[in-house]
């Protein structure tokens, strides 16, 4: 299973970013997707999920009304859309998938698989 995060990088504050994950090496339908986020010096966190659907989201607080999560079933892809940028959304963003789960047990438990991390930094 290989998930592969990319669209990482600068933006001012109040800009915006799309987080691309490709999945590829599993049955995609079968997993929740999720973006997780780990700044520097603190644990990694959750930022969003998606059921294997695509009909039930769930967001962190912190980015609820302003981060989007979406999937493509048919591509094996999930983004994230960040708008309204602040700086404490610098972090590295990793991607994950969990299978035969729901998108708020997800954002309990994690993923069973993760992507390598893309940079986002927002400057102020």
């Amino acid at each position: 299973v290989q998930l592969q995060a990319s669209g990482g990088g600068l933006v001012q504050a109040g800009g915006s970013l799309r987080l691309s994950c490709a999945a590829s090496g599993l049955t995609f339908s079968n997993y929740a997707m999720g973006w997780f986020r780990q700044a520097p010096g603190k644990e990694r966190e959750f930022v969003a999920t998606i059921n294997w659907s695509g009909d039930t989201t769930y967001y962190a607080d912190s980015v609820k009304g302003r981060f989007t999560i979406s999937r493509d079933n048919a591509k094996n892809t999930a983004d994230l859309l960040m708008n309204s940028l602040k700086p404490e959304d610098t972090a590295v963003y990793y991607c994950a998938a969990r299978a035969y789960t729901t998108a708020q047990a997800m954002a309990l438990r994690g993923g069973n698989y993760w992507g390598q991390g893309t940079l986002v930094t927002v400057s102020s």
